[in-house]
């Protein structure tokens, strides 16, 4: 089944079918031929009209909408706002309903755990939940399409906008991607997947940097979780502002044309990201607003992002004939196709009295805690220093962030307020309470921590406590968006101040707050406990109780590598292989000669507060052809005595190829629950089709060999044997392979 007829019936449910469709015809047929009419009524300015985006505030006049100069607008996040618009369609000639867009990436009320937190918990139910809460809330308000989900890989932490992703791999990715799709669709929310594509992966880590992928590796690596978004029924794609190999991403007519629309059938619209278009001038491939509106249509940008530049110059390139009015004619066929599979012809009027005062509500937060606690990650725990011991008396809560609720919900927070969040001070003083246990917070310094001032308050705190609880890490403000950093270690004096911390003897277990993995230096030594708590959103401060406390076990799994200096960025457990691999006096291979050459933390890392293991490990069938499946069973066991839950990860090899190929390749995995000393028999199950690599012109292949297979809790995986692909496999571009692994727990 094609990605445009797949769309179609994922979506049927949601049309007002009886409007569309006509005797003897398919809703899709129904859908065309409504939008042939309505297009055949529209002059050159109101079809251009249709591709132009305008942001809430300047340069917004509230009479384009009326005249049709408005196809779609963003930072609407209100219902009067938004029936004001609404009553100015009605206006209009054609009363083409508009796209209400908004940034909502984790959250609109309720705040979520950032995406790369959520990526953490390795559970695409998990990642629905929170995307279906939050397209709810937003669409209570008349939201309707939203700026998500970031399907952008990235392996250098450096690059800030990595919080907003899923991490390094792209089969995880892929997953994720398609269930925050599916969810936000649930909940109401059109999504616009972004930014297409190779965004994450820019030069030194600098944000809006050149990217350069040979193509191989893009289809590999960067487009599958992209793919994946078109497939589960993404309305639409926005076009990234880096340039890839030279030719920017807004006039890429190979990412826009060729792969998006030709190679995997996409028929929704592109957006170009804020002015992207413009910053064509900048790149360096147009002289003026004129080339650059000419060149971004012609590769595939259907719609303007608040460079008026589509709407100013457009008709006179169409009179002029260096436009083709088809070339728009199809770009405004896109929008009004997805308008109409959307239903917005046929909503009603939004109530203008409609606040987001209701939320958080109980069922909201219930969720948001929920997902909060499946994202933490266990990163280590020396001496079982965690869960907090039932003979604590007193609790000494240092850091600035323990009781910070902005930050605490992380960049792009939408409708978020910090009134609603649960700090982690409140958390833990709540879940202290029950217990009968003193809690006591000193910050140590300011949230930057440019100065100790506070902390030699802070030392003879923890000096009387039983437990020092130290909550550090980024500020809301030193991640996300034009957040790049050179250096990744905790920011301002706070290693100093842990340092101390460690000195008093006291044990300490150490929540880290923030988007990205932090250079951790000596820290890793001298404290026993470590949880990598990302931004845990409005029920944060209960999320990270309840794992502190022991309610609940953690059970997230680290979704990027996590290095031990920065100097090692950028960094990825599915690496090549060297020619020189990596041995312990031999300085002539593989290393650095002032640094480990091994991460602190790999991927898929994360510890419990009991211990699984794993057995009997056998695979289905040894010879595997077209269309069949690799099987792969094993037995886990909790082998303490807490319930808990474990991420069970398969990972393969080609060891000999046509192409060097990764040392490691996640390609399935499950999260399973276990009561102490319970064994499940996982059975894991992948594609056959899944197991090649693509070429440079978007062939894929399943070479003819032997495929090595591993299976464990993280990246550190066991090999348990290995499969023969008894002959190579070859799929044109065009071609939909098989790419959902399956898994069955007994």
């Amino acid at each position: 089944m094609n990605v445009r007829l797949s769309y179609v019936l994922r979506l049927l449910s949601a049309l007002a079918v009886s409007s569309l469709s006509l005797k003897g015809v398919t809703a899709q047929e129904a859908i065309e031929r409504r939008v042939n009419e309505l297009l055949g009524q529209m002059t050159l300015e109101e079809k251009v009209g249709q591709l132009n985006l305008v942001s809430h505030g300047p340069p917004l006049r509230w009479e384009d909408i009326s005249e049709g100069k408005a196809g779609a607008v963003l930072n609407f996040n209100n219902a009067e706002d938004v029936a004001r618009a609404q009553a100015l369609v009605r206006q209009s000639r054609l009363k083409i309903p508009l796209l209400y867009g908004l940034d909502v990436l984790h959250g609109f009320r309720t705040q979520f755990p950032l995406p790369l937190g959520e990526a953490a918990a390795f559970s695409p139910r998990i990642s629905f939940l929170a995307s279906e809460w939050a397209a709810k809330e937003a669409s209570h308000v008349g939201v309707n399409w939203t700026f998500a989900p970031m399907a952008d890989l990235s392996r250098d932490s450096r690059w800030g906008r990595i919080v907003e992703g899923f991490g390094e791999d792209p089969y995880l990715g892929s997953v994720l991607t398609a269930a925050r799709v599916e969810g936000f669709r649930k909940g109401g929310l059109a999504a616009a997947t972004k930014h297409f594509a190779g965004y994450g992966a820019p030069q030194g880590g600098r944000d809006y940097d050149t990217t350069y992928i040979p193509r191989a590796e893009m289809y590999d690596t960067y487009l599958p979780s992209f793919r994946a978004a078109a497939e589960a029924g993404s309305a639409s794609f926005m076009a990234a502002f880096n340039a890839l190999n030279g030719e920017p991403s807004t006039a890429n007519a190979w990412l826009l044309t060729d792969v998006l629309r030709k190679q995997w059938g996409f028929d929704g619209f592109v957006t170009s990201d804020w002015v992207g278009i413009g910053e064509l001038v900048n790149h360096g491939i147009a002289a003026d607003g004129a080339e650059a509106a000419r060149k971004a249509i012609l590769a595939g940008v259907d719609m303007d992002m608040m460079g008026q530049l589509y709407i100013k110059h457009l008709p006179d390139e169409v009179r002029a004939g260096r436009v083709p009015e088809s070339v728009i004619d199809e770009s405004v066929r896109r929008v009004l196709r997805t308008k109409m599979r959307l239903g917005l012809f046929d909503q009603p009027a939004i109530d203008p009295k409609r606040t987001d005062a209701n939320f958080p509500s109980r069922e909201a937060r219930q969720a948001a805690r929920e997902v909060a606690r499946e994202t933490l990650v266990l990163l280590q725990n020396k001496g079982d220093l965690l869960p907090v011991k039932s003979g604590t008396r007193s609790i000494a809560v240092i850091g600035p962030l323990a009781d910070a609720p902005q930050d605490q919900m992380g960049p792009h927070a939408a409708r978020g307020h910090k009134e609603d969040s649960v700090t982690i001070l409140q958390g833990i003083r709540q879940r202290a309470q029950s217990a009968g246990i003193a809690v006591n917070h000193a910050p140590a310094c300011d949230l930057m921590c440019r100065s100790t001032e506070q902390l030699p308050a802070a030392i003879e705190t923890a000096k009387k406590a039983d437990l020092v609880i130290a909550v550090f890490g980024e500020p809301q403000e030193l991640s996300g968006e034009a957040a790049s950093r050179a250096y990744l270690d905790l920011s301002g004096r706070q290693k100093e101040i842990l340092e101390a911390l460690a000195d008093t003897g006291k044990p300490i277990a150490l929540a880290i707050i923030g988007g990205r993995p932090q250079i951790l230096n000596s820290l890793a030594e001298r404290i026993p406990s470590i949880v990598m708590a990302w931004y845990p959103g409005t029920e944060g401060g209960n999320a990270v109780a309840d794992v502190l406390f022991g309610d609940v076990s953690p059970s997230g799994k680290l979704p990027l590598t996590w290095p031990r200096a920065t100097g090692q960025l950028p960094m990825y457990y599915n690496r090549l292989p060297s020619s020189r691999p990596t041995l312990p006096n031999n300085r002539f291979t593989l290393q650095y000669i002032d640094e480990a050459i091994a991460p602190l933390y790999p991927f898929g890392w994360g510890l419990s507060y009991t211990q699984f293991a794993y057995s009997d490990g056998t695979i289905g069938q040894k010879q595997l052809d077209a269309g069949q499946m690799l099987d792969v069973s094993v037995n886990v066991t909790n082998k303490g005595s807490r319930a808990g839950q474990e991420v069970v990860q398969l990972y393969i090899r080609d060891p000999v190829a046509s192409r060097s190929r990764p040392l490691r390749q996640l390609k399935a995995f499950e999260k399973i629950s276990l009561n102490p000393g319970e064994t499940k028999r996982v059975t894991l199950r992948v594609p056959v089709e899944s197991l090649g690599f693509h070429l440079d012109d978007g062939t894929y292949l399943v070479e003819a060999g032997e495929i090595q297979v591993f299976v464990g809790g993280s990246s550190l995986a066991e090999q348990v044997g290995e499969v023969e692909i008894v002959k190579t496999i070859s799929l044109p571009p065009e071609e939909r392979r098989a790419s959902a692994a399956t898994s069955v727990a007994q």
